[in-house]
């Protein structure tokens, strides 16, 4: 990474999306809205090939730690030169592209809803861009630098800032409608249950804060920093943290369910964690992916890369897909964690896969866009 752990402490991306009331914990279109996918946790609804080929690269201005959003034919990623790109998913054609000014856009992912793309920058800046002509609609500023992914809400856009602040603003102008304060840094996205977001910073708290108002729900010790981003399934949320373990907490009761730490290899998690199949998993400063048990927090595998993994894995049709700080891109087998496919880049891969259309993208650090299908 570009940037020091103090720097980076929490970053807790989306779970579960709640509009007017209806909870939805599985995907429910073939896109890839936001960071972590339609329904927040990493599984797709879009089937990939058995086999993956390389349909196209794109070269960018500088470095990709942004993960893609795909929706309707259209791929939007950032860049640390401070450019938002849109592409055509099909030919890789470049359909335009926005400056956000002096400053890069980092891990902040862009999120895709109605006739608008959201990103934060570096600058602290959000910035609403209009899909069709690549043109600002809005922009608000916040007292910090912005690496949490927006997350959209019903009519509301949240977005934490390093002023310590989950902001949620009004999607057609960018009004405030509400603020939160935390004890530090929020290089979160947070995760929604329930009309609830929920998400950990550098304060080493367990947030929740409810999205119609944002008063507080739950504040309670998350054991250490959470620089990795959560997931919430079926009431129950996971994520990894800086004291090396990955953790469930049940939302219903606010109690550790379990905790999970390797017997021998003891790193900060800094991936976000991907639920499926009752499987957990996450990739782990140890250089390996991490498939858990769900409901005991016991070990069902473990796939050992050659660096660092802070990618944060995807899944399509009993496969996951996750890159590595070794350049490759990797497929795995849910149920075993085997190898079945991979693909070096020759540049560390930051981002996180994005899976819609039967297309793959990721971006990596030497600033190459990949799309496979």
């Amino acid at each position: 990474m570009r940037f020091l752990m103090t720097a980076t402490c929490a970053v807790v991306t989306l779970a579960t999306l709640t509009h007017g009331g209806v909870t939805h914990a599985e995907p429910t279109s073939d896109t890839w809205p936001q960071f972590r996918g339609d329904a927040g946790t990493g599984v797709a609804a879009s089937e990939l090939p058995a086999e993956l080929t390389l349909k196209w690269t794109y070269e960018a201005d500088e470095a990709i730690d942004s993960s893609a959003a795909i929706v309707d034919g259209v791929v939007y990623v950032g860049t640390y030169a401070g450019t938002l790109i849109a592409l055509e998913l099909e030919t890789g054609a470049e359909r335009w592209r926005y400056s956000t000014g002096d400053m890069g856009i980092g891990e902040s992912s862009p999120a895709v809803a109605g006739d608008l793309v959201f990103v934060g920058d570096l600058a602290g800046v959000l910035h609403a861009v209009d899909i069709a002509t690549g043109t600002a609609r809005w922009t608000f500023v916040t007292m910090g630098e912005i690496k949490s992914s927006p997350v959209v809400v019903g009519d509301r856009v949240l977005i934490g800032s390093y002023d310590g602040f989950l902001y949620a603003l009004a999607i057609k102008d960018g009004t405030q409608v509400w603020q939160y304060e935390t004890g530090n840094y929020v290089h979160a996205t947070p995760a929604i249950w329930d009309g609830v977001a929920y998400f950990g910073g550098c304060d080493e708290l367990f947030h929740g804060v409810r999205v119609s108002d944002g008063e507080e729900v739950v504040n309670m010790p998350a054991g250490a920093y959470t620089a990795a981003s959560p997931v919430v399934a079926d009431g129950k949320v996971y994520f990894g943290t800086y004291d090396n373990e990955v953790v469930g907490i049940d939302l219903a009761t606010h109690e550790f369910l379990w905790r999970y730490e390797h017997p021998e290899r003891h790193f900060p998690f800094y991936s976000s964690a991907l639920a499926a199949n009752n499987t957990i998993v996450i990739g782990g400063r140890d250089k390996m992916v991490h498939g858990i048990d769900a409901t005991t927090g016991e070990s069902k595998w473990t796939f050992t890369t050659r660096a660092r993994v802070d990618s944060s894995p995807a899944a399509s049709g009993g496969r996951v897909y996750t890159g590595s700080s070794d350049g490759r891109l990797y497929v795995l087998d849910l149920a075993t964690g085997e190898k079945l496919w991979e693909f070096d880049t020759a540049a560390p891969l930051v981002a996180s896969p994005a899976i819609a259309e039967g297309r793959l993208v990721v971006g990596s650090q030497d600033g190459v866009l990949y799309c496979f299908g």
